[in-house]
């Protein structure tokens, strides 16, 4: 994406292009926007794939001693030191928090992506949708 795409075409190459895990640690301390183009969260942190190890979830941090909650790191677009994600505020402020110590479960990112209203029949529910129930499926990268 170059500096002066807009959020829509973000999302767009977004889309076509899922980024690296390399890419995304490097978002850590990136601003997050949100649908409208205002400031809504920091980036603290992403979790990868427990099976593949790419990036799954940005982990967004809302406001200085606010909860950590994940968004869909296929909803993300980033460039110049931004994230953008087509959430509004109040949707991502009420999304379920998560310990960005504790790995997610199936069924834990399964509820998450149903608040989003991500049906499980695509991206990462289509990915996740044949493990056991209960298996860890995301958690922090390792060094």
């Amino acid at each position: 994406m170059s500096e002066t795409s807009t959020p829509q075409e973000a999302a767009k190459e977004a889309s076509t292009h899922q980024p690296g895990l390399e890419d995304v640690k490097e978002w850590v301390g990136y601003r997050i926007d949100e649908v409208s183009g205002h400031s809504v969260a920091k980036v603290e942190g992403l979790f990868v794939d427990q099976e593949t190890g790419e990036p799954a979830w940005v982990l967004a941090k809302l406001g200085r001693f606010g909860k950590i909650v994940p968004i869909s790191i296929r909803e993300c677009a980033a460039a110049a030191g931004r994230v953008w994600v087509p959430h509004d505020r109040e949707v991502i402020r009420n999304a379920p928090a998560i310990d960005p110590a504790m790995p997610l479960n199936r069924e834990q990112e399964l509820q998450v992506l149903s608040y989003y209203g991500i049906p499980e029949t695509v991206g990462r529910g289509t990915e996740i949708a044949d493990r056991k129930p209960g298996t860890v499926t995301s958690q922090a990268p390792t060094a």
